[in-house]
């Protein structure tokens, strides 16, 4: 039976599948970028982390009993997946990426409840569980091949090595941080580690062994511009991150520039750009005013540098993201907005009464 509710209704001028198409438009020059620089088997796991994304959530919507259409259409779950094939290596085996995506849309989502009820970025939080568990081909690298050069798979090729695990014929290859992280723990300068390693112009350009959010700074830069022009987020919380990496960076490497390395070099390398402008400003697990976006990115990006700079990982995003995603509450509940009619300390404002 249909519920009837009283006037007056709000109507909200977009939807969120079209926020979630929006968001996708943003992510496509870089993702397309990503295909281009790491060839077939990039493209291979990024299909096969939107597939079993789908299947799963399907799956799982409809053992509740619930229509699976609307929860399919909404975008979300498929938006998920994309987020998550652009955190993993692009010759990671098949399997990786379907874990992954079961993970983030079964567990990290609709367990809690589906859209809008998830404490942890679900895409953050599969890569983590990745991370941790199978070290090994999350952190194995292959340096780009084009599509189109000589030495990049064909399809054939790159389907046997997403599907078999047959063995990369290319490069092995350190991504920036790992490179870097590597070196200075043998004892070797920060200085020497970056001579010949980093280029802020290939840096913004991908010209380098990653993931696929790691491929090119700058298209990840002007997605999150598009993003903030079309107001489906706001710049408070990716400007923060950037701060939050930026300042202890810059203040670290004017202090010893041999054991610390620059800002340009923290914020043009790993997922930074992924995270502070597509996973941070996540609705559901940011705080909800602007002062909590505020404290909520710089903390995100003070933590992903800590984590670079001192924890036994290279990369820090995901992490800083999920602590954080675990104090959102806690920003909420000290960091609240004034309710209509009421002052800041939440008193009853004085009735004016019309003359």
């Amino acid at each position: 039976m249909n519920q009837i509710a009283h006037s007056p209704h709000a109507h909200a001028p977009i939807s969120i599948s079209k926020v979630m198409a929006t968001v996708m438009l943003a992510l496509a020059p870089a993702t397309l970028f990503g295909f281009w620089l790491y060839g077939w088997p990039a493209i291979n796991l990024w299909v096969v982390s939107l597939i079993a994304a789908i299947i799963g959530e399907a799956f799982v919507v409809r053992w509740q009993g619930r229509a699976v259409r609307p929860v399919l259409m909404d975008g979300s779950g498929v938006l998920t997946a994309w987020l998550l094939a652009l955190s993993l290596p692009p010759f990671a085996p098949w399997w990786i990426a379907a874990l992954g995506s079961l993970f983030a849309v079964v567990i990290c989502k609709q367990v809690f409840g589906g859209l809008g009820q998830n404490v942890f970025n679900p895409a953050m939080a599969a890569r983590v569980m990745l991370l941790i568990s199978f070290p090994l081909e999350m952190t194995t690298w292959i340096a780009p091949a084009p599509l189109g050069s000589a030495h990049a798979p064909s399809l054939l090729e790159s389907l046997r090595i997403t599907f078999l695990s047959q063995p990369i014929d290319g490069m092995a290859s350190a991504s920036l941080l790992g490179h870097v992280k590597t070196e200075f723990t043998r004892g070797i300068g920060l200085d020497q580690s970056l001579t010949g390693y980093f280029s802020p112009l290939h840096s913004m350009v991908g010209e380098r062994a990653g993931s696929l959010g790691e491929t090119a700074a700058v298209l990840l830069l002007l997605g999150g511009a598009f993003l903030i022009a079309r107001r489906i987020i706001t710049w408070h919380a990716p400007v923060a991150m950037l701060a939050g990496v930026a300042v202890p960076a810059l203040l670290f490497n004017l202090i010893d520039s041999n054991h610390y390395a620059g800002p340009m070099y923290h914020l043009l390398s790993g997922g930074l750009m992924l995270g502070a402008f597509f996973i941070i400003t996540d609705p559901v697990t940011s705080p909800n005013t602007t002062l909590g976006q505020l404290i909520f990115g710089f903390s995100c990006g003070l933590l992903t540098w800590i984590i670079r700079t001192w924890g036994g990982y290279p990369e820090g995003v995901a992490f800083a993201v999920m602590l954080m995603n675990a104090a959102t509450p806690i920003i909420d509940y000290y960091v609240k907005p004034r309710i209509y009619g009421r002052d800041r300390k939440g008193a009853a404002l004085p009735v004016r009464k019309e003359s």
